[in-house]
């Protein structure tokens, strides 16, 4: 069946609109490792796709996920051993506080139960984000979705960052303390409205906003300001987590302890799994409060198949790797950037690095239009990332963890010639 066949019956069982990956889509059949093989049998780099962290079809994990479903799969309400193991390897990987976790499927219900949490354990309503965030797809989780204006229990704030900061020529510790007076703005809004405040909720490493450097101090002081007016501060880690950043978890790269941790995608490497990791007086009250269940979470199914994922994260060295083929790759793209006027800045974190892509380095002019067109050329040269950001023009790159330096070669070649071709400024 052709690209247009398989498109046109995509849009008509799935509805038209059905969100797709580049110009010309591409028909994936087959993975392993970091490698997806379309159906002509061409095989392409997995560099963005966050779900099969460990690789795709690990072997361990789908013989864990084999092995599980053979045996037993039931819903989430009898005892089960293997269920609590998972549990508490889990949260023993977490900061000491962190020690009780709600499972559920996805990263939106993770997300879903961290803000009934903060509600529960504080009476309060009002939510503090980012003006660029996304935390997911339900009409609770949504609001929190690039939001920029305020409501009566929402009230974003920029993101900070410092490549296009609120006012030029500042310090990385005066930002901060600008920034800073955002999020105090939105707490006073919420006292001077009678709005008792809940909480904050980000991405410790702000993903979706486009990986920006975030002032130094900004997540430990935003999180001290937020407890101080009686609210609770919740990391999501879906994109961060899981040893993307070179460490277990994006609040270590940012050195703070958050009160509520939400996890997802990465967790199950496809399996759908999920979680919300908090101090256990948390967790008790939100259970005695809420009577939460979720048929398809905390089964033998999710344990197993979560259990071989950190196996496999730590045998194969997994978080090591992350740091060190990072910053390979980013030192080998900062050696390209002088002959490639469109990069303007490369951030990120381990395995997770943002690309800003713009038509004037100068005046910082984002070309959304640009990061898209070099995204499909190397898509077409078999490397496949994509362009996020708040202003879609950041180039994502966000391979499995199994990505080594030898991958990252054969990227690094594919962009310079992509680069010689569009821009002119190649080998």
């Amino acid at each position: 069946m052709t690209t247009t066949e398989l498109r046109a019956r995509r849009d008509r069982v799935l509805g038209v609109g059905a969100s797709l990956f580049y110009r010309d889509p591409i028909t994936i059949v087959r993975g392993d490792g970091v490698w997806l093989f379309d159906a002509d049998g061409r095989r392409y780099v997995d560099m963005y796709n966050n779900v099969p962290c460990v690789g795709h079809c690990h072997p361990h994990v789908v013989e864990a996920m084999r092995q599980q479903a053979s045996t037993l799969n039931v819903h989430s309400r009898y005892l089960h051993e293997g269920v609590l193991d998972y549990a508490e390897r889990l949260t023993a990987l977490h900061a000491d506080p962190l020690t009780s976790v709600v499972f559920a499927c996805t990263g939106t219900e993770a997300n879903e139960v961290a803000m009934a949490m903060a509600r529960v354990a504080t009476g309060g309503r009002g939510f503090i984000c980012t003006d660029s965030a996304y935390h997911g797809n339900s009409a609770e989780v949504s609001r929190l979705t690039d939001a920029t204006e305020a409501t009566d229990e929402i009230r974003p704030v920029p993101y900070p960052q410092r490549y296009r900061p609120l006012r030029s020529g500042l310090s990385s510790s005066e930002l901060a303390e600008l920034y800073l007076s955002e999020v105090r703005s939105a707490l006073d809004g919420f006292e001077q409205d009678g709005i008792p405040l809940a909480g904050m909720l980000v991405c410790p490493i702000l993903a979706n906003e486009g990986l920006p450097e975030i002032p130094d101090g900004f997540m430990p002081r935003a999180a001290e300001m937020v407890r101080d007016a009686g609210g609770l501060f919740i990391a999501d880690e879906v994109q961060a987590g899981f040893c993307r950043t070179g460490k277990w978890w994006g609040y270590e790269a940012m050195r703070f302890v958050p009160d509520i941790v939400t996890l997802g995608k990465p967790m199950g490497n496809g399996m759908p799994l999920a979680g919300a990791v908090a101090r256990s007086e948390l967790v008790d009250a939100f259970r005695q409060h809420t009577g939460y269940f979720n048929t398809f979470a905390s089964s033998p199914l999710q344990a197993a198949v979560g259990m071989a994922v950190i196996d496999v994260i730590e045998a194969e060295n997994l978080r090591e790797n992350a740091a060190d083929v990072g910053e390979y790759l980013r030192g080998e793209l900062m050696k390209l950037q002088s002959r490639c006027e469109p990069m303007a800045d490369i951030r990120g974190h381990g395995l997770f690095l943002g690309l800003e892509w713009v038509s004037d380095r100068v005046a910082k002019t984002p070309d959304r239009d640009g990061a898209v067109a070099f995204v499909n050329s190397l898509k077409d040269k078999g490397f496949l990332i994509g362009n996020a950001g708040a202003l879609g023009n950041v180039l994502k790159i966000r391979p499995p963890l199994v990505f080594s330096r030898e991958h990252a070669d054969l990227f690094l070649t594919a962009f310079e010639e992509t680069m010689g071709e569009l821009h002119g400024r190649g080998s």
